[in-house]
């Protein structure tokens, strides 16, 4: 039987003699000893659970600051990676810009090369033109001259031309 404090309150011994039946009070003396004892001892249990669940209540607040500034800390890296990466891509695409304005400018001065070799070429073959149009139309001119002279065209002789090969007389030149 539990009691509760209203009980107690309401308890009413019976009167005798000399007071309450000694029996009687000390009966129920002894209930609620057992009672408050029980009380008492669920007391202890339930305060010594409270500490253990206090404890496992800080383990678990400790666990989620942990991993909140776990979070965080894991927030602000991705934060700087992002960070890093993008101004390294930036980085990457200033380099390839810079790249290619030196590919086109190398393209460009090759390309001012070749057309600079192309007309150094047309000149040189305007040139060879000339001095080869110089070069027959004298060479015309002195075949022109070589067959206008009728002198040019008599008869070679022999004689006339060996005869230098023939021994000197002494007193002739």
């Amino acid at each position: 039987m539990k009691f509760t404090p209203l009980d107690i309150r309401q308890k009413r011994f019976e009167t005798s003699f000399r007071g309450y039946a000694a029996r009687d009070v000390q009966g129920f003396l002894e209930l609620l000893a057992a009672e408050f004892e029980e009380v008492v001892r669920e007391n202890i249990a339930l305060k010594d659970e409270l500490k253990r669940t206090q404890v496992e209540l800080e383990r678990h607040l400790e666990r989620e600051r942990a991993l909140q500034q776990t979070l965080v800390t894991a927030q602000r890296v991705s934060e700087d990676l992002r960070d890093a990466a993008k101004k390294e891509a930036e980085i990457v695409v200033a380099e390839a810009e810079l790249q290619s304005e030196k590919i086109v400018h190398a393209a460009h001065h090759k390309l001012v090369q070749v057309v600079d070799d192309i007309n150094e070429l047309k000149r040189q073959r305007s040139r060879f033109e000339v001095e080869l149009r110089s070069l027959v139309s004298g060479h015309l001119k002195l075949l022109d001259a070589v067959t206008d002279h009728p002198e040019a065209e008599a008869p070679v002789r022999v004689d006339d031309n060996v005869s230098f090969l023939a021994p000197k007389k002494a007193g002739t030149p």
